[in-house]
């Protein structure tokens, strides 16, 4: 493993298309949502243990999450978990570990990727993150870790990349799409030159900083004052005063999509983002009749490819139905449409506006 690899895993946000299982005090990252007895953030950190060692993978969250960190990351010290006073999107949060960590070490190389991926083939993904720390350590490059599609999703951003590569498989970047419409995705799939784009990112400290300063002055100018107090006690709370002041911006606008050194390299390791329950069901062992269910006592009849998730003391009983998401809480039961997942945050929002704060 290279000394001067880190790794920074985000685990800020609060998961509302999860909801109700996802909630503000006790969001997704911080559940065992697969079922094999490991929360989200659990799974990733234990996938990149395979990139690099534990005392070089940081946790960027929001503060309030700090003692669940704790409690699913024993073994981090202190100075491993940054946390945000604020939700400012990603962009600031890339800054914040970028400028901590070249702090640390003025030759490091970085990944920072979200807590929330389902990967099924762990060993082909570190084998491609490792291609993209070597390319990007030797070409001062952004490389971003591309999905290659295999179907036409409308739930992910996409990739276009020219078509000959420059180096074992690394390609030249073009654009950066946000969700299309179906019709769009198809083309998009008939191109045969757009991927996934899966929020995984490779860099030096020197490459993203230098791209701040350039793209994104006045987040680079704010947190750039405190390179004298990182990774100190001052730390906090010189973040806590300035973090709230940068612009609430993704680092795909700030960044991704003005840099012109920026490289992918497509990939095909299993991957989901995890992003709502349909993402769940989809990568999940389903029974012969495309349910996927997560419950001890269940008793289905003429139900097919319906997502039934309940706790161990609740009997539950679904009959003559398809394609639901079945979710029950201790204090919500969501019973809606597979294909109107999108629809989850709104639902959540109302849940709040009608009956409370406690119920998100």
């Amino acid at each position: 493993m290279n000394t001067n690899t880190y790794v920074a895993i985000m685990a800020g946000g609060v998961g509302s298309r999860f909801w109700p299982a996802s909630r503000e005090h006790k969001p997704k990252q911080f559940l065992d949502i697969t079922g094999d007895g490991r929360s989200l953030l659990r799974i990733t950190f234990e996938r990149f243990l395979k990139v690099t060692s534990a005392e070089k993978i940081f946790i960027v969250t929001n503060g309030k999450y700090l003692d669940q960190v704790k409690q699913h990351l024993p073994e981090l010290a202190d100075n491993q978990i940054l946390c945000e006073p604020s939700r400012n999107n990603t962009a600031p949060c890339v800054a914040y570990t970028a400028f901590k960590l070249h702090a640390l070490n003025e030759e490091a190389n970085f990944v920072i990727a979200p807590s929330d991926a389902l990967i099924t083939n762990e060993t082909l993904f570190s084998e491609n993150i490792n291609r993209a720390l070597e390319f990007t350590a030797s070409q001062n490059a952004i490389v971003t870790l591309g999905i290659s599609p295999d179907r036409p999703h409308t739930g992910y951003g996409y990739i276009e990349f020219e078509g000959e590569g420059v180096d074992h498989g690394v390609y030249p970047v073009r654009r950066f799409t946000e969700k299309p419409d179906e019709e769009k995705a198809r083309g998009f799939l008939a191109t045969g030159n757009y991927l996934w784009n899966a929020g995984i990112f490779i860099w030096s400290t020197k490459t993203i900083l230098a791209a701040y300063k350039k793209f994104a002055p006045e987040i680079y100018e704010l947190l750039h004052r405190g390179m004298s107090v990182y990774n100190t006690e001052k730390e906090q709370s010189f973040i806590n005063e300035f973090y709230p002041q940068t612009p609430s911006i993704s680092v795909d606008y700030a960044i991704m999509e003005n840099a012109t050194n920026v490289f992918t390299i497509p990939a095909q390791f299993g991957w989901s983002d995890l992003g709502a329950w349909g993402a769940l069901h989809d990568e999940s062992d389903k029974d012969a009749f495309g349910n996927v269910i997560s419950a001890e006592r269940t008793i289905t009849e003429d139900v097919h490819n319906t997502l039934i998730r309940a706790r161990p003391e609740k009997l539950v009983v679904v009959g003559g139905v398809d394609d639901l998401m079945i979710i029950d809480e201790k204090d919500v039961l969501l019973v809606y449409p597979r294909n109107r997942e999108q629809e989850i945050k709104k639902l959540r929002g109302l849940a709040e506006q009608e009956f409370g704060a406690e119920y998100v």
